[in-house]
């Protein structure tokens, strides 16, 4: 059996020995907004159903791709205990998602109604697959968290990668070109605009120069922080509770809680234009 990615083949007598299907993750958007915001009890029935074999499959193809001396058999048990996971945090991830709807509701006057922002804003389709990637990332499983976001990264400009710890409440205002890294922390109650990034100040390593994995890089917002557009944070830095960071602002030292933080006004000049 061959499949062709681009430049790289993969040739496999097993159907698991395949990496995960990057349509079938695709589907995924579709199927898990289903699942936490249904039409009908049918709907998010038939959703979770669905979702549920595509990601069983798409975990045992992946944990199997990655180590293929493991048996088939023990990726297919470790898939459907992550998935048993998977079922019983629904509540809880729709609950979270529920408050994000609100928030986004909360936090943009041009929004008419929360299910206006389920149905049309990037930020929180963005939040569907990346809360549902956390808790795969959380379980140690390969490849699929990080294709499940890069989906959402390609459809909304939204580059939240799936290790990123978000709490209650979170809303991306706009959303183009936000990216959120790996080991940033992010409180209840915080808003983005688009372009800010919290991103790794610099990467750290172990003997040899060999990249140091699981390193705190990313900044941490606590609660009830404000980050306005084209801001940029980074490190392993600390941005206080309640605190506002002001658009085009470059923080790379902790800030105190309850501050303002504001960039100098731009030397602004105005000339007449000559009028032949």
């Amino acid at each position: 059996m061959e499949r062709q990615f681009g430049s790289f083949v993969f040739l496999s007598q097993s159907p698991l020995l395949l990496p995960p299907s990057p349509e079938n993750i695709g589907r995924l958007e579709r199927l898990l907004l289903h699942v936490f915001f249904p039409i009908s009890a049918v709907d998010a029935e038939a959703a979770a159903t669905e979702a549920g074999s595509i990601m069983l499959r798409s975990v045992a193809s992946a944990l199997h791709f990655e180590n293929p001396e493991r048996s088939e058999e023990d990726c297919s048990r470790e898939a459907r205990r992550v998935m048993d996971i998977f079922l019983a945090s629904i509540p809880r991830l729709k609950e979270l998602l529920s408050l994000d709807a609100q928030a986004g509701f909360e936090g943009d006057p041009a929004a008419r109604s929360v299910r206006e922002v389920v149905l049309c804003y990037p930020a929180l389709r963005t939040l569907v697959m990346h809360r549902t990637a956390h808790l795969l990332f959380q379980e140690n499983i390969p490849l699929v968290p990080r294709m499940m976001n890069e989906v959402m990264h390609s459809r909304t400009g939204i580059d939240i990668h799936p290790g990123a710890k978000i709490g209650e409440s979170f809303f991306i205002d706009h959303g183009t070109g936000v990216v959120i890294g790996e080991t940033s922390v992010i409180g209840n109650h915080v808003k983005l605009y688009q372009g800010v990034t919290l991103g790794a100040l610099s990467i750290p390593k172990k003997g040899c120069g060999v990249l140091l994995e699981g390193a705190k890089r990313h900044p941490t917002l606590e609660d009830n922080v404000t980050v306005y557009a084209n801001a940029t944070i980074l490190g392993d830095i600390t941005v206080g509770h309640d605190s506002i960071i002001a658009s085009s602002a470059w923080i790379k030292d902790d800030i105190p809680p309850c501050s303002m933080v504001i960039m100098q006004r731009p030397d602004v000049k105005v000339r007449p234009l000559r009028m032949s």
